[in-house]
């Protein structure tokens, strides 16, 4: 989509927004697939409200990108903008055990700015990319680490009464992959509660969650992390694997080899291919197990 309207235009730069026309979502997911749209780049993110009141005015409908590492979103022209929030200065400010981190930050950065001043716990975090805030959204984890487990606050903006607003941790539910916050909050910022830890052992921890890492995942090619939730007491990538569908294809999407539940872009996989992938290998994972495989992966296809 592509804003013409001169009065939106000319009030972009009032909210402290940057715009980059005509942006290609393939250069902004880490799967390398997605069409063109206008990127609103937001400095300044209290005037998330009145910006987001004068593109609902004008009929404009948008989405918020993250880090884009979990994300697999249609070809062609979009029918939507994309607002994304810019890194604040600094993105991580420190107060004791407690932290407040920018919804902007890399995840991967927080976690070893936390460990030069001794505050550890997330160490399984290190190699999950994206986002602090993408991070939030789902509750990632990895290596038997979750970040909602350090939550105490989060600052969202809340599009059900257009306002911005602060959570406490007890109005927050975190699930595997799954939290309560609505569809359309966005998050802004986050206070975690680390424990102290020596820095020499969140180190170590970072290196052994590095190692498995690199043993046993696509690291060197375009993909999207797990495709699928593992299902209650089991494994997608097992099950996908127990298949033999590692190397499996529909055009450029390609089971990948090294981890059945990552699907890579093995050269111009389009939106399409990935889909088709996505489905059969839950069709065949459903008539092999009588399991129905859910998403992962966040979807941008409509």
């Amino acid at each position: 989509m592509k804003i013409r309207d001169p009065h939106i235009l000319a009030a972009l730069p009032d909210f402290g927004v940057d715009r980059i026309p005509g942006a290609s979502l393939a250069e902004h997911t880490s799967l390398g697939i997605g069409g063109t749209t206008d990127l609103l780049l937001i400095q300044r993110h209290s005037t998330l409200p009145e910006l987001i009141a004068l593109l609902r005015g004008a009929g404009i409908a948008y989405k918020l990108l993250g880090g884009g590492t979990n994300l697999l979103v249609r070809d062609g022209e979009l029918p939507w903008v994309i607002l994304q929030l810019a890194h604040q200065d600094p993105e991580v400010r420190l107060e004791g055990n407690s932290v407040n981190v920018d919804a902007a930050a890399d995840l991967g950065r927080t976690v070893t700015s936390c460990a030069k001043h001794d505050l550890g716990g997330m160490e399984g975090l290190i190699g999950v990319p994206g986002t602090v805030g993408g991070a939030l959204r789902m509750n990632a984890g990895a290596y038997g680490t979750q970040i909602g487990t350090y939550v105490r606050q989060v600052k969202i903006y809340r599009a059900a009464d257009s306002r911005i607003e602060t959570l406490w941790e007890n109005q927050i539910s975190f699930e595997y992959r799954h939290t309560s916050f609505a569809p359309d909050d966005i998050m802004l910022a986050v206070k975690l509660e680390l424990p102290s830890k020596p820095y020499r052992e969140i180190i170590e921890g970072i290196r052994i969650c590095n190692e498995k890492r690199r043993s046993s995942q696509p690291l060197n090619q375009k993909s999207a992390g797990c495709i699928f939730k593992n299902p209650p007491g089991g494994s997608a990538g097992r099950m996908i694997d127990e298949l033999g569908l590692k190397g499996f294809s529909v055009g450029d999407a390609r089971v990948s080899d090294r981890h059945a539940n990552f699907f890579v872009n093995s050269a111009h996989a389009t939106c399409a291919d990935m889909l088709g992938l996505i489905t059969q290998v839950r069709e065949r994972v459903h008539a092999a197990y009588g399991v129905e495989l859910e998403n992962e992966v966040i979807l941008w296809t409509q």
